[in-house]
């Protein structure tokens, strides 16, 4: 037998534990993650009994936040993260000062020094990872216009806090720690930015194309094990090197990883089989959460975790709501990114320890920091379940809240100067991106009239002002369909949806036009199967032959419905 057997010891501890506490959790009606904090509390340093090593449990942690950033970019692409870059990128940006402005107030009226108190704030305005998407996902809401917006807000996020961490050694002689310069400052904001932009740069370029090219590779072995091993490989393997070479965190790496393979025809599957190993690596991140968190400090500084709470938790997600309704979203959108954001993580945890080891803070600021995440991630699930009930509250109180609510999107109806010929016998093609951006294109060089629908705000506002008919927003709702004019339609072509959103939108189309063609895209090969077994339209799974064949298959079905209607 081996002498060191402290990993498995703290993996078999971690998981054992998490599997009663978060059984005991859901017999309470709380989220099981409650109970995978406890248990990390139980075999802390801080409790008395068996101790696991906190190194390792943080470092497998790590591992869980690479394979859900990875699995996060295999189904958000950049054409997604831009298509809310106006709202994300000021959104977080804002949110970022807000949040720092107000813990660096709560630290000023405890007597901190000024250094310390800018630092303990930046530790509050940064979301966790982990926390975000598995809330997005529990709810259905990762691929919708809340969780677009709010994955685009945490990618900015994590951004800015690499920045941080590369600088804050240089600024840390400026703001009360140990030595640095102005010299050093500049250099180091030139080289971050630098290795930020050859990164970004190296994964566009190369990455798009070799990482596609790898899976495909792999996936023609026919090995099950190889291609699951491959997927695993270039999850960690371009986090790490992004890590090591680009100083970029692991989290934002693996989220590229995952964005370039997207490219590839397989990444459903890719998705699917890595999601056993993402689980299971997540609860590992919320026990090693529990391992670093000392008790005694909320019997010790109760106030001071108190304003730490309330920070996380009313601060950020006001200003969050605040924000998105100034950017004209409507209510609802407004509270359900605001309760995303509500909560820190892995990004706080890094910088307080930084902030400590160059003297900027006392010990005691990690302490607080650990209790705000551990006390905001707990009570996050609860603030989405409230979100329904105080919505409905507000509504019914509040004339404000009513008209907030009720505010459209601008783009979400077709301007009334739109030329009727497009609006009868026309293509109506959902989602203009790698797949759907092509046939557009195929479609206008044969003068086929067309309206597309996609949830860009930006990508539908630069079809307008090429002249193309465009409405944004969810063809799952009727609605949104309703304004394509679906029921003058003689086709409908769906390039993106899970298969719950693409039976919602063959349901109304056929309602309102039952003679409607529809040409579908699904995810894998088994929904496809499910898709055509209910009888929903022709169905097509490999991304190639979407953007290589849809077009045939589009105009042969528009042969014999392309005959204009009578008046």
């Amino acid at each position: 037998m081996p002498h060191d057997v402290s990993l498995i010891a703290t993996i078999a501890a971690a998981f054992g534990l998490a599997l009663i506490l978060g059984l005991l959790a859901m017999k309470l009606r709380l989220p099981p993650l409650v109970g995978y904090l406890l248990a990390g509390v139980v075999v802390s340093p801080a409790t008395p009994g068996y101790v696991a090593d906190v190194g390792l449990a943080s470092q497998l942690a790590e591992i869980g936040v690479m394979l859900l950033m990875f699995g996060v970019g295999l189904h958000f692409s950049l054409d997604d993260l831009m298509a809310v870059r106006r709202i994300a990128v000021p959104g977080a940006i804002v949110q970022i000062v807000v949040a720092t402005l107000l813990g660096a107030g709560a630290a000023m009226l405890w007597g901190w020094s000024g250094g310390a108190a800018i630092v303990f704030g930046l530790c509050l305005s940064v979301a966790s990872t982990v926390v975000l998407l598995r809330a997005l996902e529990a709810r259905g809401l990762l691929k919708s216009v809340q969780g677009r917006i709010a994955v685009g807000w945490l990618v900015v996020e994590d951004l800015v806090m690499v920045l941080v961490l590369v600088l804050l050694p240089a600024l840390s002689g400026l703001l009360g720690g140990t030595a640095g310069g102005s010299g050093a400052l500049w250099s180091a904001i030139g080289l971050t930015l630098a290795k930020v932009a050859a990164f970004v740069v190296l994964m566009l370029v190369v990455g798009r194309r070799l990482l596609p090219r790898l899976l495909w590779w792999v996936a023609r072995t026919g090995s099950q094990e190889l291609f699951t091993l491959g997927v695993i490989a270039t999850a960690i393997g371009v986090a790490f090197g992004a890590a090591k070479l680009f100083d970029v965190s692991f989290a934002l790496g693996a989220f590229f990883a995952g964005m370039m393979m997207r490219e590839s025809e397989f990444s459903h599957r890719a998705a699917d089989e890595t999601l056993p190993l993402r689980d299971a690596f997540a609860v590992l991140f919320f026990v090693s959460v529990g391992m670093l968190f000392d008790p005694a400090v909320l019997w010790t500084e109760p106030l001071r975790v108190l304003s730490v709470v309330l920070v996380i938790l009313v601060g950020k997600t006001v200003a969050a709501v605040m924000l998105v309704l100034m950017l004209r979203y409507s209510l609802g959108t407004a509270l359900t990114v605001g309760a995303s954001l509500a909560q820190i993580g892995e990004f706080s945890f890094i910088l307080a320890g930084l902030g400590v080891t160059l003297g900027l803070m006392p010990a005691e600021a990690q302490s607080l920091v650990l209790a705000g995440a551990i006390l905001s991630i707990a009570v996050n699930p609860a603030l989405f379940s409230l979100i329904a009930p105080f919505e409905r509250w507000l509504l019914a109180r509040s004339a404000l809240a009513r008209r907030l609510e009720a505010r459209t999107e601008p783009l979400s109806a077709l301007p009334t100067s739109t030329d009727e010929k497009l609006l009868r016998d026309q293509v109506i093609v959902v989602g203009h991106g790698r797949v759907g951006r092509p046939l557009v294109q195929a479609l206008q060089e044969r003068q086929v009239p067309l309206v597309v629908v996609d949830l860009g705000r930006e990508r539908v506002d630069r079809l307008r002002a090429e002249g193309l008919a465009a409405v944004c927003g969810d063809a799952a709702e009727p609605e949104v369909l309703v304004q394509a004019h679906v029921a003058q339609a003689a086709m409908l072509v769906v390039t993106a949806g899970d298969a719950l959103a693409l039976r919602r939108m063959v349901e109304t189309a056929r309602t309102l036009n039952p003679a409607i063609r529809v040409l579908l895209r699904a995810a894998s090969e088994d929904e496809a199967e499910l898709l055509r077994g209910e009888g929903l339209g022709t169905v097509l799974t490999c991304e190639k032959e979407l953007a290589r064949g849809l077009g045939q298959g589009v105009f042969a079905g528009l042969g014999a419905a392309f005959s204009p209607r009578s008046a």
